[in-house]
């Protein structure tokens, strides 16, 4: 794991040498829905070292090239082929060739390739079928991964999930116990990795499919997990508690082992899908004592718009209260900048982000990622794009997010940052974290908000 190991470009070549592979493939997501984009940064510049100093195909699998397949072989020359949806079968077959020769290269579905000066696209492959999840895609083979003193340790959780304390972010997983989303929301590009056309730009409100491992298969992952000594970890679906067929035995199985409250578990929810207290109840048993939730808008009109009417409007103050009772913490996910957003509208979001007054706060400017419908729309739109990996990243120097017809995309970071500042700083917030955590949760929070980031949209 090169990030993780936090390998030089020399030591990645090295390693390459001497495993002398038939081929590179390169695995570029990441654990936010824009990290597909932004770590193509990372992902290009090996390539391209690779490529210079060693005579070896170089492909890539992730959301940017499932989104963008030919805009990306045209742009990088370092890249060989890439794989147009999540790549199980494409990459079980291309291992079957003799070479990479345009002709064999052309008879492998699911992939798009470059032909000398031509890009070519194949038709789609299939995706695993959710009646093969346990077969065709087994597991995380976690006894491979680096550590340096005991397993999992060079791998850390973001600092709300660790309570706000260093100790606590590592030894750390994240597992999956689904792919993708029933729902087609404008903002989001997860669903680009079921894509089952050729289109130049794929926009994955096209592709909603979600599909499950089974209960025992994915609690056995836990059990590993747990032998491994790790507490801290994140189940990584967007959509959690949306399947009850699927999440309430997982959670029944998770409560067995977690009879001394050990394990720390976040998980994602939408905040219309958790209203049941006696769910609540049995998920905070199973050790998830974080939810995440997408609130997006404090705007009624702004979040039906943006979901297209899949969204039930219910009371998220009331929804919020059940979930503190069940003694469950909140990370509550705002969003700045959707369509019909103006500042009124934005002011409003913060003011009941304030009145909830969750233990975590996170909030990002609307941004149009690769793969996603506003994406497709910005480009039909002709509005201005980053221009480089990095600006799809929310935390960037160079991040652009989308403008509104009332906001510019300056003043939609400026408001995220300042909010960002505010609510951190927000005394009934403090005095919150202080009390759950204690007081040097508090202050590594007001230490945090000292760093701030510098944005080249606001002349920094």
């Amino acid at each position: 794991d090169a990030n993780a190991e936090n390998l030089t470009e020399k030591e990645i070549l090295d390693k390459v040498k001497n495993f002398l592979p038939k081929m590179i493939c390169l695995i570029v997501y990441g654990q936010n829905v824009n990290a597909g984009t932004t770590n193509m940064s990372g992902a290009i510049n090996i390539s391209e070292y690779l490529k210079k100093n060693i005579d070896i195909p170089i492909s890539i699998i992730g959301s940017h090239v499932q989104a963008l397949p030919i805009d990306t072989l045209k742009k990088e020359k370092s890249i060989d082929f890439v794989f147009t949806n999540e790549g199980v079968y494409a990459l079980r077959n291309i291992l079957k060739i003799n070479d990479f020769s345009s002709k064999n290269l052309s008879k492998i579905k699911g992939i798009a390739y470059r032909d000398k000066d031509k890009i070519i696209m194949n038709e789609p492959e299939s995706i695993v079928p959710n009646e093969k999840m346990d077969i065709d895609l087994p597991g995380y083979a976690w006894d491979l991964l680096p550590y340096k003193k005991k397993p999992l340790d060079l791998y850390r959780a973001p600092m709300w999930h660790a309570e706000y304390d260093f100790e606590k972010r590592t030894p750390y997983a994240s597992l999956q116990t689904s792919l993708g989303c029933q729902f087609g929301c404008n903002f989001c590009m997860i669903n680009i990795l079921n894509r089952n056309d050729k289109d130049e730009v794929g926009v994955a409100s096209n592709y909603s499919k979600m599909r499950f491992w089974s209960t025992d298969f994915i609690i056995k992952e836990f059990d590993k997990l747990i032998e491994m000594g790790v507490r801290t970890i994140r189940i990584v679906d967007e959509m959690f508690l949306l399947n009850p067929k699927y999440y309430i035995p997982l959670c029944e199985k998770l409560a067995e082992r977690n009879k001394d409250d050990s394990l720390r578990i976040w998980s994602y929810s939408r905040i219309d899908t958790v209203k049941r207290p006696e769910i609540l109840k049995l998920v905070r048993r199973a050790g998830i004592k974080w939810l995440a939730l997408g609130i997006e808008s404090g705007d009624k009109s702004v979040r039906l718009e943006v979901d297209k009417g899949k969204f039930e409007d219910v009371d998220v103050t009331k929804v919020i209260q059940k979930v503190h009772d069940a003694d469950i913490n909140v990370m509550a996910n705002y969003i700045y900048g959707l369509p019909g957003d103006t500042k009124e509208t934005v002011q409003k979001t913060f003011d009941l982000s304030l009145e909830l007054c969750t233990a975590g706060w996170n909030t990002y400017g609307a941004m149009a990622l690769p793969g996603s419908f506003l994406y497709k729309k910005a480009l039909d739109d002709g509005v201005k794009l980053p221009s480089s990996y990095e600006g799809y990243s929310f935390h960037s120097y160079d991040t652009l997010p989308l403008p509104t017809e009332k906001l510019s995309a300056k003043e939609v970071i400026t408001l995220r940052d300042e909010a960002f500042d505010k609510y951190h700083n927000h005394k009934p917030f403090l005095s919150l974290i202080t009390k759950k955590f204690g007081a040097k949760a508090a202050e590594n929070i007001v230490e945090m908000t000292k760093i701030k980031l510098k944005r080249k949209i606001k002349g920094d």
